[in-house]
């Protein structure tokens, strides 16, 4: 029986696991994807502020989307790692894609746009189809990472 308790369990240490991985693959050079940098760049110019803005808003998106990982679980009347990793693999499927890709640098106030012109100095370049502006590696390195955070969130959820 799903836990709201064990959702948020499984999705505090996912969102550990998730945003330690991506740190880890931009330190090795899998990517030059900056999440916590991207997220809190919209709040605020300074490059160190915007950092750890940037990372309370990934762990607090984390929880969240726990949250709405247990209520996926309570609707279907499953979860477990595998259902979990399966959630994951759309979440961040969502969050490479359409999200980042269409939405983001419509809205961030310091990101490119395909619009921007040479006059424009924008701090962050748009992540471009399939993350693919970030380095070739990170549309496969952030669905990994998503899915390990589906499968923790789902595997905590079912009390395993």
């Amino acid at each position: 029986m799903t836990t709201v308790y064990g959702a948020l369990a499984g999705g505090f240490i996912g969102t550990i696991a998730l945003t330690s991985g991506l740190r880890i693959a931009q330190e090795t050079g899998l990517t030059r994807m900056d999440i916590p940098l991207l997220l809190g760049t919209a709040f605020s110019p300074s490059r160190s502020r915007a950092v750890a803005i940037g990372y309370v808003l990934h762990f607090v998106n984390g929880l969240v989307f726990s949250l709405g990982y247990a209520g996926i679980f309570l609707a279907v009347g499953h979860e477990g790692p595998a259902f979990g990793a399966g959630l994951g693999l759309a979440h961040g499927m969502l969050a490479g894609g359409a999200f980042l890709n269409a939405l983001l640098p419509t809205v961030h106030p310091r990101m490119g746009t395909p619009w921007s012109d040479a006059e424009e100095t924008p701090l962050l370049e748009p992540p471009g189809f399939l993350l693919g502006n970030y380095g070739p590696r990170t549309a496969i390195v952030s669905l990994a990472l998503h899915v390990v955070y589906g499968l923790l969130v789902g595997w905590f959820a079912a009390g395993l």
